[in-house]
């Protein structure tokens, strides 16, 4: 069985599923929860709370915990846990991190035993067989890259968490030379929009009161709360786009690609910036992980021929 997931800082995406990148560990099995997963004597659950941000992810055991939640979920989604399975893992790294950290993080996965858990008093036996690492942003795109191709450069942007990841393609073709990451992601622009608020406002909000707002859901905000979140939102994406130019990425003579959750938040102020020629967007949070599976398919699909 195939399993794409991309392990964001803010959440894990896979071809189906989507959720925060949050975990919390128990001594003993939790009562209320609805989802528990039983691995090496501790009984996890997932948490609202994400992990605290980690460029590399394999320095503890939590993004390995959360790649078992995912398998498990999509087992399920494919029909059912097995009680024994065969995985190939799908994964991917930012572009700038990718040669650095691509071997050690396919073998934070390739466990060379099997792995057993069990998820919701179901037990499971599995063996990582393989473990295929691409670079993010690219994998985004990957579908439709023969839409690409006639361009000579085009910036792919994928806007996270907390980065915000660059990726120029040349006629199509990534070029692994020209990567850029930048420490400024929806995180970040949450933290200061929440501080503005209770300093100029006297009222506490949350990340799920800007996210609603960005997306013009309904919320009882009032509206100069609201305002200052759209206006904070604003300046933020102009801070991407003048930080980009620092970088060398100027978007008025080069087409850019968007991806990711951030990207979508971002859309009206990107569309509207002088800073931006022409913009494509790609605004599902599991394109990467679409991406991956994709990739992972045909190059398996070589080793058959």
């Amino acid at each position: 069985m195939l399993i794409a997931i991309d392990h964001g800082n803010s959440a894990i995406k896979t071809v189906h599923y989507n959720f925060v990148a949050g975990l919390s560990r128990h001594s003993v099995r939790p009562p209320m929860a609805d989802e528990v997963l039983e691995y090496d004597g501790s009984y996890w659950t997932l948490s609202g709370q994400r992990q605290a941000y980690q460029r590399d992810k394999t320095r503890d055991e939590s993004y390995f915990i959360l790649t078992l939640f995912a398998i498990a979920k999509e087992m399920v989604h494919a029909g059912g846990l097995s009680s024994t399975a065969k995985i190939d893992l799908a994964v991917g790294l930012p572009p700038e991190h990718y040669g650095i950290l691509r071997d050690k993080f396919r073998q934070y996965f390739k466990r060379e035993e099997s792995i057993q858990f069990i998820y919701n008093e179901k037990p499971v036996t599995i063996m990582i067989r393989d473990v295929f690492v691409y670079p993010q942003a690219y994998a985004a795109i990957a579908p439709r890259k023969g839409q690409l191709n006639h361009h000579l450069r085009v910036f792919l942007i994928d806007i996270g968490g907390y980065t915000t990841d660059v990726l120029l393609l040349r006629s199509g073709k990534p070029d692994m030379l020209f990567c850029r990451s930048l420490e400024k992601g929806v995180i970040d622009m949450n933290n200061n929009i929440i501080r503005l608020i209770g300093v100029r406002h006297d009222m506490l909000i949350e990340e799920e009161h800007i996210n609603a707002v960005l997306c013009g859901r309904e919320t009882i905000l009032p509206d100069e709360v609201k305002d200052t979140i759209r206006q904070s939102a604003e300046q933020y994406a102009k801070g991407i786009l003048d930080k980009l130019r620092e970088l060398q990425v100027d978007l008025r003579s080069n087409p850019a690609v968007f991806i990711g959750g951030g990207s979508a938040l971002f859309r009206p102020y990107l569309e509207k910036s002088p800073l931006v020629a022409q913009a494509t967007f790609v605004e599902s949070p599991n394109a990467n992980a679409i991406g991956y599976q994709a990739m992972a398919e045909a190059q398996l699909s070589l080793r058959t021929v």
